[in-house]
């Protein structure tokens, strides 16, 4: 009779021929006990049924089958990242919270960006809010500054959140579509509230369309407070603005994105901390004291108003650096638990009836994902500061707690944990009184003039932008009086927009404007303002082949590589390729693996062979043409120039053999000085786009 363990042990060596494991880490249950096969259940003979007493098995299964928890409701899709916040001076003026008092000390930080609307699995680079989720392990607790990559929010008042999300999630019919803003049941709730409008002109705009997430700002939305060591107390709104600048996709890159790459963004993310191109986000503040409150013609507290830069500046406070990626998704970027309720002595709320509402809604959020009020005790949640109190038991308590007493007051504990008699946190005692009555603040009640200013602010692009994705959007919905509804909205921010929305949809363009535009605008709304001149970060892609002259192809990558910039080498075939002298260089993408839209700029050396080569190939001038038509910097050199001209590119010229610049386009047919190409190279990739290319595209 054959010995069954004997049967087992060969079916191991089998299955797994010449696999090596490192016996220096023995796989084990979770009890510790050693396992020496997990490819096959216990069973009776070969073959034989499965024996029920298999708790390799059992515990196995049983955990696999547990291993997913519910997602987020909102914010689901995201990617995170450690780092550190450095204050630049002491805000003692404005507020005692600890972390903001001392510029030589690094408060560790975890930040997480995400989209909103879609599930986990959905793409990265949809026409969604961006949120911006930072938790500081401060040595008074955690402080969680749970923000958005937009100021101002659909809503005024928390009651209607769960309108506003069933409204943006998949229709419940069909669960069609997701990760989405483009269907009926959206815009027919944004028709009918006129809170809603200045968020919708940010959905519309590029802002919703991040070309990455260390190239997106990031806000607190909420007004909050600041209470320094004497009780005083002002208002606070908090801004993130990237070192590298804001920057977006154009809409047919993210639409290509999505299936190309969905995971754009958080492998941007990644990879960027790999590489040691650290994200760095300046946090700055705007403070309004508290006998300023009501001299602004909109309430400070309506979270669908901001600021104007102009009438209170953003001040610099310090610098978020984020330089390392978690060990473990699921327990870092999934199980970290943000509540806008983790504040710090010093940070306080205001009346906002939004926060407000955020306050009980993410502690909920928590407890029904996490599954206990013990999820404060994960690892990413922990603070890093000391914390005793009297809470006992429950799912997922780790705390071996040896007191016999978890109550107050006691004798037997010696009294502790006791409240301080020296210190906590102490609510900002603001006076208040009035009815317990169910109604809007009339200071809310204005919903138009800011949807303008955000209008007003745009450059000529950013609006065409904006006319385009209503175009989409709304094109998107059937029902025509939802269409036209969205028409008389947008008249009341602007005529002239309301006429350029209708001529997309279908709709009758009204006649008159419903209100008249007050001509005021904000140039800190516009992306261009905030652009960063450099090329560090960007990515640039080499099209290369066999015969690739070596020379143009190493001084270029020379000088791209110092300038910050990543640049890969993308060909028919993984592998190598030589040079018409023999140099070997790596291949690090095909033209089937990658895509112009993955890209920020294209170089095309020259060398014969590679040239001819390249020319051959369609998926090659679709690159280039796809490139051109996304308005990135594009430089050839020697026979690279001729591929360009087998190229469908429009409006430029190949008049110069030895050094021309042409709307982003370098070209150097007969390449006398690679490092003046390079340089001018390196400058246009900074430019991030040429849009003045964009009416000079071929029809697709």
């Amino acid at each position: 009779m054959t010995n069954p363990s004997q049967t087992n042990k060969t079916a191991k060596t089998e299955s797994l021929e010449s696999f090596q494991v490192d016996a220096g880490e023995q796989l084990t249950t979770n009890q510790g006990v050693v396992v020496d096969n997990t490819d096959n259940t216990l069973k009776v003979g070969n073959p034989g049924p499965s024996l029920r007493e298999d708790f390799h098995f059992q515990e196995k299964l049983t955990h696999f089958d547990r291993e997913r928890i519910p997602e987020r409701v909102v914010h689901a899709r995201g990617a995170g990242a450690h780092g550190y916040f450095q204050v630049y001076e002491s805000l003692s003026e404005y507020t005692k919270a600890e972390f903001l008092q001392d510029p030589s000390i690094q408060t560790p930080v975890f930040a997480r960006f995400s989209t909103v609307a879609g599930s986990r699995g959905s793409a990265d680079s949809v026409r969604d809010v961006r949120g911006f989720a930072v938790k500081f392990y401060t040595q008074e607790g955690n402080y969680d500054l749970v923000g958005n990559n937009i100021p101002v929010f659909f809503i005024q008042d928390a009651i209607k959140f769960p309108d506003i999300v069933h409204s943006i999630k998949p229709e419940p019919h069909n669960e069609i579509p997701q990760a989405s803003t483009a269907h009926p049941s959206f815009w027919d709730f944004i028709s009918l509230v006129p809170e809603s409008t200045h968020m919708i002109m940010w959905l519309l705009s590029d802002r919703t369309l991040p070309r990455s997430f260390s190239r997106m700002q990031g806000f607190g939305v909420h007004t909050y407070r600041f209470v320094n060591t004497q009780g005083k107390s002002c208002f606070v709104k908090f801004h993130w603005r990237p070192i590298l600048g804001v920057y977006s996709l154009a809409f047919d890159e993210a639409q290509k994105l999505a299936g190309k790459d969905p995971d754009f963004q958080r492998r941007d993310l990644w990879e960027s901390i790999e590489q040691g191109n650290y994200p760095e986000f300046e946090l700055g503040v705007q403070i309004i004291e508290e006998e300023d409150e009501h001299k602004f013609d909109f309430d400070i507290l309506d979270s669908t108003k901001l600021i104007p830069e102009e009438l209170v500046s953003v001040r610099a406070i310090g610098k978020m650096v984020l330089n390392r990626n978690p060990d473990n998704f699921f327990a870092e970027t999934e199980q970290i638990a943000f509540a806008p309720s983790n504040v710090v002595p010093g940070i306080d709320f205001s009346d906002d009836p939004l926060l407000q509402g955020r306050l009980f809604s993410y502690h909920d959020t928590q407890l029904h994902r996490l599954g206990s009020p013990n999820f404060g005790n994960l690892p990413i949640n922990r603070p890093v500061c000391p914390f005793h109190n009297n809470q006992q038991d429950g799912r997922m308590q780790i705390e071996v707690k040896t007191s016999r007493v978890n109550y107050f007051p006691n004798s037997l504990g010696g009294g502790q944990p006791a409240p301080s008699e020296t210190e906590g946190y102490v609510h900002y005692p603001e006076r208040v009184e009035g009815h317990k009555i169910r109604e809007r603040s009339p200071s809310f009640g204005e919903h138009f003039s800011q949807a303008t200013l955000f209008w007003n602010s745009l450059s000529a692009v950013e609006k065409e932008h904006l006319v385009e994705a209503a175009h989409f959007e709304l094109g998107k919905v059937e029902a025509q009086e939802v269409r036209e509804r969205m028409v008389d909205r947008l008249n009341q921010v602007d005529h002239k927009l309301a006429k350029l929305v209708a001529m997309g949809i279908g709709v009758a363009a009204p006649t008159e404007p419903a209100t008249q535009n007050h001509g005021q605008s904000s140039p800190a709304l516009s992306q261009e303002s905030l652009a960063v001149k450099t090329a560090k970060g960007r990515k640039v892609a080499i099209l290369a082949a066999d015969g690739v002259e070596a020379e143009q192809l190493t001084v270029i990558k020379k000088a791209l590589t110092a300038a910050g910039v990543q640049t890969q080498i993308v060909s028919k075939f993984l592998g190598t390729i030589q040079s018409a002298k023999g140099e070997e260089f790596k291949v690090d993408k095909t033209f089937l693996t990658s895509a112009a839209v993955m890209f920020d700029a294209v170089y095309i050396p020259g060398g014969t062979q590679s040239v001819e080569t390249l020319k051959a190939n369609g998926d090659v001038v679709h690159f280039i043409d796809e490139a051109f038509r996304h308005c990135k910097a594009i430089a050839a050199t020697g026979e690279g120039v001729e591929l360009l001209k087998e190229s469908s590119i429009q409006g430029i010229t190949f008049s110069d053999p030895s050094l021309q610049n042409d709307q982003g386009v370098i070209m150097a047919k007969t390449p006398s000085n690679l490092g003046k190409v390079a340089e001018l190279f390196v400058e246009a990739i900074a430019e991030h786009r040429f849009w003045t290319r964009k009416q000079k595209v071929p029809a697709q």
